[in-house]
Formats: C-alpha cells, structure tokens, sequence
C-alpha cells in the first residue's frame, strides 16, 4: 500500500503553509519529517491523514485518488505529541475502543487486542487504568490503540516530545521494533536530527513549507544537498563561513587546504562536533573570540565569534574559560563542506562520503 503525493499544496489566508510536494511512500517503510517549528511537519501530516484537505494537488492511496475521503473513511491511524487515553476505562478497553466504533466481533477484538498488547509489551497493564501507568506506559497505550485498527498509514507527531528523558530513550528503541512487525508506512515528525538517526529509515527535511531532501536517513545526514538540509539536520545548526577557491585549493583567510572544484566562491560548512580545543594533526587553526558557554553534563556549547561569522562547538567534557578570550580551535579540512554561492551542494565532506 502505497501513499504517494502529487503536488500536494496548502494555503491559507493567501500563505503556503506547504508548498507543491511530490512524495511517495512505500509499503513497510519509516519515514522521519525532520525540521524546526513552524516547518510544515503538522500540516503535511494532517493532509495525508486526510484532516484538511489539500488546494493544490492529489493524494494517491495505493493507486487510489483518496484527496475528497473521509479520514474515517481511510485505513489511518494518528497519534499527537498531547497523547491522550481514555482514564475511566482499562487499558484493554482503551485499546478495543476503535474497534467497537468499527463494529469488529467481540472474538475478533480479543484477539487483536492481546496481539496488539503483546507487541507494545502492555500484557501485564490490561486491567489497569492509564493514571496507574508510567509516562511511557500511557504512550505506549496509546500508539497500541492506534496500531489496533490495521491501519496502513500510521502518522506520529512527535509522540515523545512530552516525556523525560529515560523513557524517550526507551520508546526510541522500541518505535523501529513496533514499526517492523506492524508492516505499516510510518510517518514521525520530529524537530531533533539525533531522533531521525536513532529512527532510520528515510528521512524528508523541511523548511518553510519545502521538503528540501528526501531519502534513507543515513544518506541525508552525510550528504545533504544543500545548505539548508545541512542546517536543518544538524544539532545544533551546521556552522558556516565564506571561503575561496584557487587553483585546487580552498581558502579561509590565510588558511589552505587542496579542493579539487572549479575556482570561486564558496561556503564552507561543518558540524558542531567537528571543532576542537585540542591540536590535531593536519587540522586547520582557527582564531576565535569566546562569546558564551552552556554546559550540558558530559559536554559543553561553546559559543564562537570568527570574524562576522558565529559558529557552535560542542566540546567534549566541562570547559570552563573566560568570556571574551581569543581561543584556537581546530577542524579537520575531512570534516568540511563545500557549498556553491547559492547554497547548493559542491563537495560533501570526505569524511562523509567515505562513511
């Protein structure tokens, strides 16, 4: 069962909220929507669900032109951020309750329902009510009731957004175990690029309204094809700076390093992690001013001014140095990007392209 978009639009009040999107699903498949707030991901998902209706474009369901369906009309299943469980009933009663509304045999509800439990690891909770579980208990009980329909297409909207920590950590691991054994297409929005890593699968990033790169996860991370998929997969955002290339060498500043592209204009662009306090072999050295500092636990940000650019390093163990100072950090000309004047992909970085 394949869903496919065929330049499926949005607008409201005179905005798009979506731009024409070509999108094709397939059967079995995890698919991530990676991006910021306000990017898109809500909406599109609500389009495919078939809650709004699209101004431009189709939408195909195995073949089917479904655009003008009903959603409950549509083999659909949709869990929020907000996840929400009936307190009054059981578990196992949550869990039946679409398929009452669906009219399915007393036997056959049983049987999906302790499959469905099983597959969730929710057997031991059937008795109990949701207030009686854990946080990552009541999603689970949650995503159960909405795997329990057979649905085809199963839409999470950032379905862990609200939990702590360790048990985001859990449902992480679990979601690629429940997606392989449902059979069905997911569809997971998220704004954090180490989620989509963690997911696998296909990843489509978006931005304002754009999918700007779509295809398997490990792919669009390492070979972004343009500036913005870089910034947009990338915590925190990938850091940039003007460079030059002359006759098979790239410059930033006074620095070199050999680029075999043609001479111009370029944007260098590297990751976070890429920077370095410690000198290393072959690496370039980076005058910057220290502009702030947040630490993290194992790990600090440290916030960098290098001329008119602003870069991120995320540095490994506590560092504590004086606001103000000038520093040296490293990168490895391996870690680097390279991107045309208008954004577009030149080089990915070698490291990557070797991974």
């Amino acid at each position: 069962m394949t869903l496919e978009l065929r330049g499926v639009g949005k607008t409201v009040d005179g905005a798009e909220h979506i731009h024409p999107t070509d999108l094709t699903l397939q059967p079995g498949s995890m698919n991530v929507l990676l991006g910021p707030t306000l990017a898109g991901k809500t909406t599109l998902m609500r389009l495919m669900a078939g809650l709004d209706r699209p101004s431009s474009g189709a939408i195909f369901w195995n073949g089917q032109d479904v655009t003008g369906q009903r959603v409950q009309d549509r083999k659909v299943a949709m869990v929020y951020q907000q996840f929400i469980n009936y307190p009054s009933m059981s578990v196992y009663e949550n869990i039946a309750s679409p398929l009452r509304l669906m009219k399915v045999a007393k036997s056959e509800i049983d049987r999906r329902v302790r499959e469905t439990a099983g597959m969730m690891r929710l057997t031991p909770m059937l008795d109990r009510r949701p207030l009686e579980l854990s946080g990552g208990q009541q999603q689970r009980c949650a995503l159960a009731r909405a795997l329990v329909k057979g649905a085809g297409l199963v839409l999470l909207d950032e379905p862990l957004a609200n939990l702590d920590y360790k048990l985001r950590e859990e449902l992480r691991a679990e979601i690629p175990r429940i997606f392989e054994e449902s059979g069905a297409i997911f569809v997971y929005a998220t704004t954090e690029p180490e989620e989509a890593l963690l997911l696998g699968g296909n990843t489509a990033t978006l931005w304002e309204g754009r999918i700007t790169q779509f295809g398997p996860t490990p792919r669009v991370y390492r070979a972004p094809q343009d500036a913005v998929t870089a910034r947009v997969f990338s915590d925190p955002p990938m850091n940039f700076a003007p460079v030059r290339l002359e006759s098979g060498q790239a410059f930033l500043g006074a620095l070199a390093w050999p680029a075999d592209l043609p001479d111009g204009a370029y944007q260098a662009g590297f990751r976070a992690a890429h920077l370095s306090l410690t000198e290393t072999p072959d690496a370039l050295p980076l005058r910057v001013a220290l502009e702030s500092v947040e630490f993290t636990g194992a790990q600090t940000f440290m916030h960098f001014r290098h001329g008119q650019d602003q870069w991120v390093g995320l540095i490994e163990g506590v560092q504590r140095r004086e606001l103000g100072q000038e520093l040296t950090v490293w990168l490895k000309p391996s870690h680097i990007y390279l991107f045309t004047p208008e954004g577009r992909l030149a080089r990915a970085a070698p490291y990557a392209a070797a991974a």
